[in-house]
């Protein structure tokens, strides 16, 4: 497939493009500074501006599929607005260019720990997190509010679990939906190569078409 992937050079972002480009597609990396991604098969850097509709639009337009690891940086000091401002160009700008598959990978903020409650919005959740990071859970919950207002993109937002990570790579993964999935009492992980294959896993065989999923380890 021919796939744009927004984010190539963060942390999730990188580990897609790896996992995108070992399956033999061709992906278009939208960035800032092509500098920043080194030479590979199946790579083809675009300069983009992702905060600019018409510009996402142009640098998509062709390709089978959008892969959106989009985040404006933990310390953005207007991180919550640049959020959302950005996740906004980015739907625009795809369904402008007529691609209709768009993955976003977004935060495990907005899972249910219980029934109306979801994990952002918890003590839990505000004493664990570093202060700069809540604005950006805060504001991928909303762009998935947002999201599912989108009728002409067949879209999918991909939640990790609460703790993602380094670590090996196992190959496998469990799914769930809504809920913050767990590893007994705990919270549960995964590590982001595996992360990074659920994502390609459903850019090549979509199983949640307008919906959001979550993934962990194994148990």
């Amino acid at each position: 497939m021919k796939i744009a992937l927004i984010g190539a050079t963060g942390f999730v972002g990188a580990a897609v493009l790896a996992e995108l480009l070992r399956r033999g597609h061709e992906v278009g990396a939208l960035v800032r500074d092509a500098a920043r991604l080194a030479p590979q098969a199946g790579l083809a850097p675009v300069v983009a501006d992702a905060y600019d509709a018409d510009a996402v639009s142009g640098a998509v337009r062709g390709h089978d599929a959008v892969v959106s690891a989009f985040n404006p940086g933990w310390n953005d000091p207007a991180l919550y607005e640049n959020f959302m401002r950005g996740s906004a160009a980015i739907a625009r700008g795809v369904e402008a260019a007529g691609v209709r598959r768009l993955l976003v990978i977004g935060g495990a903020g907005s899972l249910y720990v219980a029934p109306g409650v979801q994990l952002v919005d918890t003590e839990e959740f505000t004493a664990h997190v570093p202060p700069n990071i809540v604005p950006g859970a805060r504001a991928a919950r909303d762009a998935l509010d947002l999201m599912r207002a989108h009728t002409a993109l067949e879209w999918t937002f991909l939640s990790p679990p609460a703790f993602l990570g380094q670590g090996e790579r196992t190959g496998a993964y469990r799914v769930g939906a809504d809920d913050l999935l767990k590893s007994g009492d705990r919270p549960a992980g995964i590590a982001v190569e595996d992360l990074a294959l659920a994502v390609a896993d459903e850019i090549e065989t979509p199983r949640h078409l307008r919906a959001r999923f979550t993934v962990a380890s194994p148990l």
